[in-house]
């Protein structure tokens, strides 16, 4: 193909139209993946356990893909017409997730939520394919197209493109995962402000859409190889044809041979079957590896949706749920130098041999003690979680509207009391309460499953007021905020972004959700107005009571008193840390070393078989997440993440025996060996033919031109 070749500082022009797009499609993907499990949770309404799954099943396809891709770019359309092709896909898969998370489109009634859910759903689903479809299938293109544009004088150049290109898909993932959740946090929409998952999916859009335009640009300057035909088609075939003739050959009549694959000897080259053999024997290790993707890919699920229940304050930085994936690519800038320049060093000095097996087996224990850190954050946060009813149970609480503190008595229990702020749980769903002197009796009826406030009026025999109250924590770390009017004349509530209406005397509010952070609520009656300031968390619900004695005017503040219903999440994000440099340090130890092993391991011209093979683990590994979550179906979370560590060690162990038996081999010797061997072969041949030739006093042109072939 013709090509403009230009180089600067050495390098070719091309490569940095490649970096660039690299960078931006690396932007795009980890930015979408950082909110999406959110998006499920948040915006399509799934519960925990269909988020997490919708989302495991999206990542292994990403991974099952590249196999598709690499077979496309080397038997048919070349690695750049597959880049450009897939890009368009996965454009339009971006948009179309974009589109999705418009809550306005279906939005008839405009109350904030979509009327018609189905067609966000399939929306969002084949966006998703496609989006699946596209970076799996330019996955393994991009590199090595990279790689392509450098001439054999440039060897130094090449290595230090792949440590740029690595950079880049961390540096964008990095910035991503810094930026989505910063604009999925925003309020936006025509009608009415939601959450800003749209532009959370359109910012990843638009910069797919440079990506491809950039790519696109420097099409006159790109070295495109022609495709060259598939090798991983020739393995399967190879391996098919021996596995065919072994079975063929089955009874015992036929001698055996020393490898199942030595059955292909029929039809294919020795060289290539040594190559396979080679390849089988680094795929058979692959077997356990999995397990390690199963914990690893969790936290962009579980660990995301864990941080929605914490929080998020580190000073005066507010950190969103989903951004704490940055920690990720954060310590993996820095524990890789760490880890080559000083770490492995300071082991061979000790004099242990720490091959790349045994460092692979560290990753995946360092993997499973991430996974015991997150059980242990997770029994944490549960014991700050509140107890709600169970279904056959009943909660309530008091709050008296009077100015005097009264005497209650439920059954034979004795409370003096403004407010409470604790639940009483009743078995019962009739109760009978007594309140003051002389007793005014009144029996109640209490819903199953509910907890309920009882509003005891300023005049016991008037008529009393029994509230609805909140059964669950808040969502995306919102509070839920109502008032209680306890005073003879109407009042309004507002605050800049939401509005609790007119609340009538001796009555009360609905909830209205409120972020985090300072919070100046202004109370109006008639020309009379007050400001009352308090300051949330994250999560919490509180019942805000004016008592009949407020006078408008600056003590406002000092009137007014608050029930709290739910905590405010107390455990702090900073104690996901160590789960996520555990589980990064197992990352170094065991993705960056198991790619150096396979690589090291592999014959030549089968690189990329290997590469597929690698890929596919992760897909599996995300597969086995459904299947566990599905399967345990465990009532508590930190349970799950036991089991799910236990079983990595248990693996692990297994990994440990077949590491210790593996023997490590170089493919570029047993290959020279095999040619070598082929050679002498040859010349043997040839030697034998001449004598053979002489004896009978004629030339045999058919055999002479066959070994000349050879």
């Amino acid at each position: 193909t013709s090509f403009i070749f230009k180089e600067v500082c050495g390098y070719p022009l091309s490569i940095f139209f490649i970096v660039v797009n690299e960078f931006c499609e690396r932007f795009s993907y980890y930015g979408m993946r950082a909110v999406l499990v959110l998006y499920f949770k948040y915006f399509l309404r799934w519960d925990d356990d269909l988020a997490t799954s919708i989302y495991h099943t999206f990542v292994a396809l990403c991974y099952l893909t590249p196999i598709l891709g690499a077979i496309v770019a080397d038997s048919w359309l070349g690695k750049f017409k597959t880049i450009i092709y897939l890009s368009i896909v996965y454009a339009i898969g971006q948009v179309a997730m974009a589109v999705s998370a418009i809550h306005d489109i279906t939005d008839t009634d405009r109350d904030g939520t979509p009327d018609n859910m189905t067609f966000h759903v399939v929306l969002s689903m084949v966006g998703l394919f496609l989006i699946a479809l596209g970076t799996g299938g330019i996955k393994p293109c991009v590199a090595a197209f990279g790689g392509d544009q450098f001439s054999d004088h440039q060897d130094r150049q090449r290595r230090t493109f792949f440590s740029v290109f690595y950079l880049c898909i961390n540096g964008g993932s990095l910035l991503s995962t810094i930026i989505t959740p910063i604009l999925r946090a925003q309020d936006c929409g025509i009608h009415s402000q939601q959450k800003c998952y749209s532009l959370a999916f359109g910012v990843p859009a638009a910069l797919m859409l440079v990506a491809l335009v950039v790519f696109i640009v420097g099409s006159g300057m790109y070295y495109k190889a022609e495709p060259q035909g598939n090798i991983m088609l020739d393995v399967c075939k190879c391996i098919g044809f021996a596995i065919k003739n072994r079975y063929r050959h089955r009874s015992n009549q036929y001698p055996k041979r020393q490898h199942w694959m030595d059955w292909a000897e029929e039809k294919y080259d020795k060289l290539l079957i040594a190559q396979i053999k080679m390849v089988l024997k680094v795929l058979f290790l692959y077997i356990p590896l999995p397990m390690f993707w199963t914990l690893f890919d969790q936290k962009g699920s579980r660990w995301t949706l864990q941080a929605t229940t914490m929080n998020g304050y580190f000073g005066s930085l507010v950190i969103q749920p989903d951004q704490m994936q940055t920690v990720n690519p954060i310590l993996i800038l820095t524990l890789v130098p760490i880890m080559d320049s000083v770490i492995y060093p300071l082991i061979n000095k000790c004099g242990l041999n720490f091959t790349p097996l045994k460092r692979m087996t560290v990753g995946m224990l360092l993997a499973a003690i991430a996974f015991v850190c997150a059980a242990l954050v997770q029994i944490e946060i549960d014991k700050t979680l509140p107890t709600f009813p169970s279904t056959s149970q009943s909660q309530l609480k008091l709050l008296n509207m009077g100015s005097e503190t009264v005497t209650i008595k439920i059954f034979n229990d004795f409370f003096v009391l403004q407010a409470s702020n604790e639940y009483f749980t009743f078995e019962a769903g009739q109760i009978n309460i007594s309140v003051g002197h002389p007793e005014v009796r009144n029996t109640i009826s209490l819903a199953k499953g509910q907890r309920q406030t009882l509003l005891i009026p300023l005049t016991i025999t008037d008529e009393w007021l029994m509230t609805d109250d909140i059964t669950s924590k808040p969502q995306e770390g919102n509070n839920a905020i109502r008032f209680v009017n306890g005073m003879k004349t109407a009042v309004n509530v507002s605050i800049p972004a939401a509005n609790f209406g007119l609340i009538e005397p001796f009555s009360y509010s609905n909830y209205s959700l409120i972020k985090n952070g300072k919070v100046t609520f202004t109370l109006w009656s008639g020309s009379q107005s007050c400001e009352y300031s308090t300051d949330f968390g994250f999560g919490s619900s509180y019942t805000f009571f004016i008592p009949s004695t407020l006078v408008f005017g600056p003590n406002c503040q000092e009137s007014i008193t608050a029930a709290e219903d739910i905590k405010p999440n107390s455990v702090h994000m900073a104690l996901q840390i160590p789960q996520y440099f555990f589980i990064t340090a197992g990352e170094v130890m065991f993705s960056v070393t198991g790619l150096e092993f396979s690589y090291s391991q592999a014959p030549s011209n089968m690189k990329a078989v290997l590469q597929a093979g690698w890929l596919f683990t992760v897909a599996i590994g995300n597969f086995i997440v459904l299947i566990v979550a599905e399967l345990a179906k465990l009532p508590k979370q930190w349970a799950e993440y036991v089991l799910f560590a236990s079983l990595l060690v248990a693996v692990c162990f297994i990994f440990s025996i077949m590491a210790y038996f593996y023997t490590y081999i170089d493919p570029a010797e047993i290959e020279a060996q095999f040619k070598k061997n082929v050679n002498e072969d040859d010349e043997d041949n040839k030697h034998k033919l001449q004598k053979t030739e002489r004896s009978n006093g004629k030339i045999n042109v058919t055999k002479l031109s066959y070994y000349n072939m050879a």
